[in-house]
């Protein structure tokens, strides 16, 4: 088993991962009967992509001897009703250009296909963007 989740009453789980006893909490969004005081379960998906991305591009990237602390990945989820689901997920990328050419290229197909890449339905967009910029 990964991980446990707890019904907590008014919309509301606590997700513990089993193996680190991590925890974190979710709840329904405003916009679905909820109160929205944290990530909700979708957040949690379209999230999960861009942690991902950087995750697998952090580790080619650590065996390409390139550094990409710092790297801040901005998601934006977009929802769409009849099914409600997720419709479009937004990715911006911000990493150092100190990086060469090359190596970009090869961090951004690592980033492409990471393994949340492939398990999302392909009927939902993906708009992904790579800013090399400034340090």
């Amino acid at each position: 088993m990964t991980a446990k989740v707890t019904y907590n009453g008014e919309l509301r789980t606590t997700c513990v991962h089993l193996r680190s006893g991590n925890e974190f909490i979710t709840d329904a969004p405003t916009d679905n009967n909820g109160l929205g005081r944290a990530f909700s379960p979708t957040d949690t998906v379209a999230t999960g992509l861009g942690s991902c991305m950087i995750t697998v591009m952090g580790i080619k990237a650590r065996d390409l001897g390139v550094e990409l602390k710092g790297s801040v990945v901005e998601v934006t989820k977009h929802m769409a009703s009849d099914p409600r689901r997720i419709s479009k997920i937004e990715v911006d990328l911000q990493l150092p250009a100190a990086v060469s050419e090359k190596h970009r290229i090869i961090l951004e197909r690592i980033g492409n296909t990471c393994p949340i890449h492939y398990s999302l339905h392909p009927d939902i967009e993906k708009v992904i963007t790579y800013n090399w910029i400034q340090e």
